[in-house]
């Protein structure tokens, strides 16, 4: 965790030191499925890239996000609340980036791949012992699992907004969809019962996958030094 929170630190100034543009955003997540998540300030850099012609640009960066809560699909039941967080997740996307430029507003279309980890996994055993007690139909389950940590990938599209108040200072608004997933096999036992019958039954899912699913959102201000009148590719 340390190492990846210097890396970013040292990516964040080696950019502004080198961007014509930069700017500060505030992003937020909400998974399907989970509970509303934020990134932490100020490990998140975006928008770093380099511009293929006046119109296409390929854009990377980096965001570590405090995920509230995330859910788990494939497994034999199903259920709307998130069974694992919180926990700390490196987001590292790649994305094309289709770019319409006005002498005070630029519309971008992207899209793409990304990568994600997550650190200090913890599953949420209220929610799981209540999914599991509705799926095996018993009136008291209390779960003990274990789980296999592992990277995930997924993909994006999404669209930003800038409009430029003067020609150095405009305000951004954002939105992507991603789709994503990570191997998260798990197994253990419950120990669970109707009435006066308690049993331990092991059981394992090999299948079950963390659902990285859901919108990014952000806002925040551009600061250019490029001055003109037609806005650049930003980097912030």
């Amino acid at each position: 965790m340390k190492l990846i929170s210097t890396t970013l630190i040292v990516v964040v100034l080696s950019t502004m030191a080198k961007a014509q543009d930069f700017g500060l955003s505030f992003s937020y997540f909400i998974p399907k499925n989970g509970y509303f998540s934020t990134p932490i300030s100020p490990f998140s850099i975006r928008g770093i890239g380099f511009n293929l012609n006046n119109f296409i640009a390929v854009e990377t960066g980096a965001s570590l996000y405090r995920m509230s809560g995330l859910n788990v699909k494939d497994l034999p039941f199903e259920t709307k609340n998130p069974l694992v967080g919180p926990n700390f997740t490196i987001f590292i996307p790649a994305e094309l980036v289709f770019e319409l430029k006005g002498n005070s507003i630029q519309f971008d279309i992207k899209g793409g791949g990304f990568f994600f980890y997550g650190f200090d996994q913890k599953i949420n055993y209220g929610n799981m012992d209540r999914a599991m007690r509705e799926f095996y139909q018993l009136e008291i389950v209390n779960a003990d699992l274990t789980y296999k940590n592992k990277p995930g990938f997924g993909y994006h599209v999404g669209a930003e907004l800038t409009l430029y108040v003067t020609p150095q200072v405009g305000v951004s608004l954002e939105c992507n969809y991603l789709v994503g997933q990570s191997s998260f096999p798990l197994m253990g036992s419950f120990t669970g019962g109707t009435g006066s019958t308690i049993e331990t039954t092991a059981v394992t899912y090999p299948d079950a996958k963390i659902d990285l699913t859901g919108l990014e959102f952000s806002i925040g201000l551009i600061f250019s030094s490029g001055g003109g009148s037609a806005p650049k590719k930003r980097r912030r």
